[in-house]
């Protein structure tokens, strides 16, 4: 396991906040402006409070190769969506400061303004120890150590992931019975034990990764948010393809037997799309690969 050549703030646990920059690329930009704006932030990418994702749309416009599609899975079936809105590069803020975060922000995203253009912006918390709002911890499952590593990144550091905004509504979620909550997630609230007796659409059973064959692993670094009224939890994971994360989707909107995530009956996806991470070098991400 080598973290120097990784983004570590992917393989590092949740932080106390975190704030979350999406930009799109400006019509008029040219490859060598997009080069020059990358070049002009690297320094400040240290792969720990500010982990770099790039999109589709950047990816194309320096004509990168031998990277996997960013096509991101959408579905609007059996009552549910999944919706894709791809960025061209997203930044994810790290650290226990919001001043900092927010001067940070407002510095990067100046410094890209000569070819991206900020979207929107998600800020993020760590609830309690890790939680999601509804009380449930998030990413029981996740791996750790040389696993988690393998499970995030290729062989030559570099990561995809994928990235949701949930909205949850925790007032019809609260609404239900313990035991209704408990079989939503497949898990008891009480003590964080998956249910043995756990419905088919439970959570839990739509997503265990020994109900894939292969065995699909992801990295989850997912993060509570509130926004006024509206909450939820900016879902993220990591791996060192696409397809663990499209092949979870599939199960979870019952593409495979028809059976829908419990999930969607309290909260659902407003966005969905895929980065790629660069790997590090030298403290800063190594852009070789693609220019």
């Amino acid at each position: 396991m080598d973290l120097q050549i990784v983004q570590q703030g992917i393989y590092d646990d949740i932080p106390l906040h975190g704030r979350f920059l999406f930009f799109q690329l400006n019509h008029q930009a040219q490859t060598e402006q997009v080069k020059s704006v990358l070049n002009a932030i690297q320094s400040q990418v240290d792969g720990q409070s500010v982990v770099l994702g790039l999109g589709d749309a950047t990816l194309n416009a320096l004509n990168a190769k031998g990277l996997e599609s960013l096509q991101f899975p959408t579905y609007d079936t059996r009552g549910v969506q999944v919706p894709s809105t791809p960025a061209a590069l997203w930044i994810w803020l790290r650290g226990d400061d919001l001043g900092d975060i927010t001067l940070q922000a407002q510095n990067l995203a100046s410094k890209l303004e000569g070819a991206f253009t900020l979207d929107s912006s998600v800020d993020a918390f760590k609830y309690k120890e890790g939680r999601d709002l509804t009380g449930y911890e998030d990413g029981t499952e996740n791996p750790e150590g040389e696993e988690a590593f393998a499970t995030a990144f290729t062989q030559t550091g570099g990561s995809y992931v994928a990235i949701q905004q949930w909205q949850h509504d925790l007032a019809h979620f609260k609404q239900q019975s313990q035991d209704q909550q408990d079989d939503t997630i497949g898990r008891r609230l009480s003590d964080n034990e998956e249910l043995d007796d756990a419905p088919e659409s439970a959570h839990v059973k739509r997503t265990e990764q020994e109900g894939f064959d292969p065995e699909i692993f992801l990295l989850r670094r997912s993060m509570a948010y509130g926004e006024g009224l509206n909450a939820g939890l900016v879902f993220q994971a990591f791996a060192a393809t696409t397809q663990s994360f499209a092949t979870m989707m599939a199960k979870m909107v019952g593409e495979e037997d028809g059976i829908v995530d419990a999930l969607f009956n309290f909260t659902r996806p407003i966005t969905g799309a895929f980065f790629w991470c660069p790997p590090m070098k030298n403290g800063q991400p190594d852009f070789s690969l693609i220019f």
